[in-house]
């Protein structure tokens, strides 16, 4: 049967896990050709002449346990480093039978170099014990006030510390291993992305908490508010002068991950979230290029007309906020996306080529996509999945037919 490239979109899924299946599993594609026509398309997703949609879904070390039969554990998998280089090898092992690449790092841990002693974050400012939860397997920021009362102690603490950020965010000793290490080429870290503003409230205050704060007491909302934004820039600027920058040399470009932004009505997020991001980007990202990226793998499609007075030029956004209303408010964004994570970690292969489909349809003509999971690449994502969207790329999302 002839590939249907002008067919219905169901004609296509079926001819192509058809193809799949007599082969044994494996979708049909052509890896040498896949990987040369992958290289231009990354170089600019806009680009009038690129020859196929670039692909985002690139599997990573996360699904590493599920493909290798082993059970997760990202503790031991950071630890342990020569059990890691073994996963590692075996996987890639495996991967180059099956997308053509070898995936992960096989490189032995590099001896520990001289390096700046760790400096504090925006969390530490706003007195954010973190603390590292094995169920879920990831760092969770714990409440730094339960009150209203207990807010504005918090925020006077905060203010406070403000007038001198340098001195609290950098640690004893710093001075002296800023001259050793600037003398050998080496810089410091700079602040060039942030838990956005609603989880990091939300974290905060919890989500209700933050919620009846804005509609109940707006002055003391706005004080929090402004106060995250003095620290942010305060941080930022502290790290670039340590580093060496002014503000005309500093590296641009921000990014902000901010899941919780859908817990906030338009309204809300315009009062709270909006004037946060609007002040970091117009201090890091003021011209039409520069990075102006948000993650938020959540139900936040409400947000997009506010968003889209930020001039996004990335974004990462939950998997029912469709293509098409992206670019409606967004057009020069490179979406990310719009592939539901648990379609491609459960492995459903009609409904991955299915949105594969609706999200070029979407792109085709103004093009801006990477095809990419909406939020992460999750634990369960098959090798054979990533070579189903390989496939699809390269039968049904091609700009140059």
């Amino acid at each position: 049967m002839q590939c249907p490239v002008s067919g219905s979109a169901e004609q296509k899924v079926q001819w192509l896990l058809s193809r799949m299946r007599a082969a044994g599993g494996l979708a049909p594609v052509d890896l040498k050709r896949f990987w040369a026509d992958q290289e231009a398309a990354m170089k600019d997703p806009f680009g009038p002449d690129i020859p196929q949609v670039p692909l985002g879904a690139i599997c990573n070390w996360e699904c590493v346990f599920a493909e290798m039969g082993v059970e997760q554990d990202w503790k031991r998998y950071q630890q342990d480093h020569q059990w890691r280089l073994a996963l590692n090898k075996a996987y890639n092992d495996k991967a180059e039978k099956i997308v053509g690449r070898r995936l992960l790092s096989e490189q032995p841990a590099k001896p520990r170099g001289p390096a700046y002693p760790p400096t504090k974050a925006l969390h530490d400012v706003f007195e954010m014990p973190q603390r590292w939860d094995d169920t879920a397997q990831t760092w969770y920021l714990l409440k730094g006030a339960e009150n209203e009362d207990g807010l504005k102690a918090l925020l006077d603490r905060v203010e406070k510390r403000l007038e001198d950020l340098r001195a609290f965010i950098l640690p004893d000793g710093w001075d002296a291993a800023r001259r050793k290490l600037t003398a050998r080429g080496i810089k410091p870290h700079l602040y060039r992305g942030q838990r956005g503003p609603v989880t990091f409230a939300s974290s905060l205050y919890g989500v209700e908490g933050l919620v009846f704060l804005i509609l109940d007491n707006p002055p003391l909302a706005g004080r929090l508010r402004e106060a995250i934004i003095k620290a942010m820039l305060g941080i930022a600027r502290i790290l670039d002068e340590e580093a060496g920058y002014t503000p005309q040399t500093a590296p641009r470009g921000f990014s902000f991950c901010d899941d919780n932004c859908c817990m906030l009505t338009s309204e809300m997020y315009e009062f709270f979230g909006y004037p946060i991001l609007k002040a970091v980007f117009e201090r890091y990202s003021p011209a039409p290029h520069d990075r102006r990226f948000q993650h938020s793998d959540s139900d936040m499609g409400h947000l997009l007309p506010i968003l889209g007075r930020l001039n996004l030029t990335g974004t990462n956004f939950g998997p029912r906020v469709m293509v098409d209303e992206i670019r409606r408010h967004m057009p020069t964004a490179v979406i990310h996306g719009q592939l539901a994570p648990f379609t491609f970690s459960r492995n459903e292969e009609e409904n991955i080529v299915r949105e594969f489909l609706r999200d070029f349809e979407m792109a085709r003509e103004k093009r801006g996509l990477v095809f990419a999971t909406a939020g992460s690449i999750n634990n369960g994502s098959r090798l054979t999945g990533m070579r189903l969207i390989m496939s699809a790329i390269q039968h049904f999302g091609r700009y140059d037919r």
